[in-house]
């Protein structure tokens, strides 16, 4: 393929690749568990049982992969690495083009509830005028985009990658969103590419949180709700570092090791994944499971749950890693959702990034698309609409001193 080809792609798996994970399926090994500890160890083996059932008997994956060939498929290769993307054009031709990177354990799959809406608002009861062109990457070395084949696939580079794969589809302006790793990659290509990214939407702001206990000093200076966020944010992170970090702290040293069991093993993998989507998720909200193993399905076909978790590895070993995230200007927007991991800061976002607009809802958790795709629609709408004013006045004010002679 030439480097700069941009190439049709449809999704067609094998039969016997469904028939092998059948077989797999039904001879898996249950371990043993201990009995009233609930998710204390991890995955309760009734659940993940329960689960894994409905994955052979009843999910219908023939059904999942017709739905994602409505979407037009692509890939390019870039940096030399393949991009597979997703091109979902809307019907509006002054559409503003949008590029939506999902993250770990995620996959362009979470985007399902939200594409419609953001495509076409007038066929959902919304302004035609809030309307996007999506493009919908899946990160290198995950899913259709893998496996990678060298090394040094850290988010900067991710996003590198994702600014050339959008001037490849000759966009000169356009705006980006993410969570997890997408909010990571996205806030990057705002950064890097100022004079074309009009605006960083994201539901999770990296760098944000309280990681180290808050001084006296610190809190003297907040008002009251901050330093009350703050304590919460500090309160939030210990609980994180003691219970849930094992996962990022075995993929950012040794994500080899750890492939070759997720590799091998459906269930392994299905544990691996749809523990995240338990406990990063707003129990109000809960996903849907034949979404969550559509998305599991990408990585198991496509023997990616390897080389997508040397993401965190590389970030790990990175020049940069530890240190404070570079400043941007690019104007940026937080959706905060109340039971994603970290609670976010805006004393501290304000050190690095250009906070624009920052909502805080009541409901909903680290998958936004996933749970509460109505919110997320919504907010992105709201400030997109806020830079298309803001960008119209700046146009208004050019002009103004053109005709000046300024």
């Amino acid at each position: 393929m030439d480097d700069d080809l941009v190439a049709p792609f449809r999704l067609d798996v094998p039969q016997r690749e469904l028939d092998d994970l059948a077989e797999r399926l039904d001879r898996t090994r249950w371990p043993s568990e201990l009995s009233g500890v609930g998710w204390d160890y991890g995955v309760p083996g009734d659940h993940l049982r329960e689960l894994a059932g409905h994955w052979r008997h009843g999910y219908d994956w023939r059904a999942a992969e017709a739905r994602l060939n409505e979407w037009p498929q692509f890939t390019t290769v870039i940096d030399g690495a393949q991009v597979h993307f997703a091109h979902v054009r809307s019907p509006e031709p002054d559409a503003t083009p949008l590029l939506m990177t999902h993250g770990w354990p995620g996959s362009i799959v979470e985007f399902e509830r939200v594409v419609g809406p953001l495509t076409d608002p007038r066929a959902h009861g919304g302004d035609p005028r809030d309307a996007f062109h999506l493009v919908l990457p899946s990160i290198p070395g995950f899913g259709l985009s893998g496996p990678t084949t060298d090394t040094g696939w850290e988010f900067k580079r991710v996003a590198r990658a994702f600014a050339e794969l959008m001037e490849r589809l000759e966009y000169p302006a356009y705006g980006v969103q993410g969570g997890d790793w997408g909010a990571a990659i996205s806030r990057e290509l705002g950064r890097i590419r100022p004079e074309r990214v009009i605006g960083v939407h994201l539901n999770l702001l990296p760098g944000a949180g309280a990681v180290a206990a808050p001084g006296e000093a610190e809190l003297a200076e907040l008002s009251p709700a901050e330093r009350e966020r703050t304590v919460a944010s500090w309160e939030r992170y210990r609980v994180w570092a003691r219970e849930r970090q094992g996962y990022a702290d075995i993929q950012a040293t040794r994500p080899q090791t750890l492939a070759y069991g997720l590799n091998d093993s459906p269930v392994g993998l299905l544990a691996w994944i749809g523990e995240k989507f338990v406990e990063w998720t707003d129990p109000r909200c809960p996903v849907d499971r034949d979404q969550v193993l559509t998305n599991v399905m990408l990585y198991w076909l496509t023997g990616t749950a390897g080389s997508a978790a040397r993401i965190y590895y590389e970030r790990a070993h990175a020049a940069y890693y530890g240190g404070p995230p570079e400043p941007s200007a690019t104007p940026t927007a937080l959706a905060d959702f109340p039971q994603d991991n970290f609670i976010p800061l805006r004393h501290v976002a304000a050190r690095t990034d250009n906070v624009v607009r920052w909502t805080s809802y009541d409901r909903g958790g680290h998958f936004a698309a996933m749970e509460v795709p109505e919110l997320l629609v919504g907010d992105v709408r709201a400030f997109f609409r806020e830079r298309e004013r803001e960008r119209a006045g700046e146009r208004e004010r050019e002009l103004g001193r053109e005709c000046l002679g300024e």
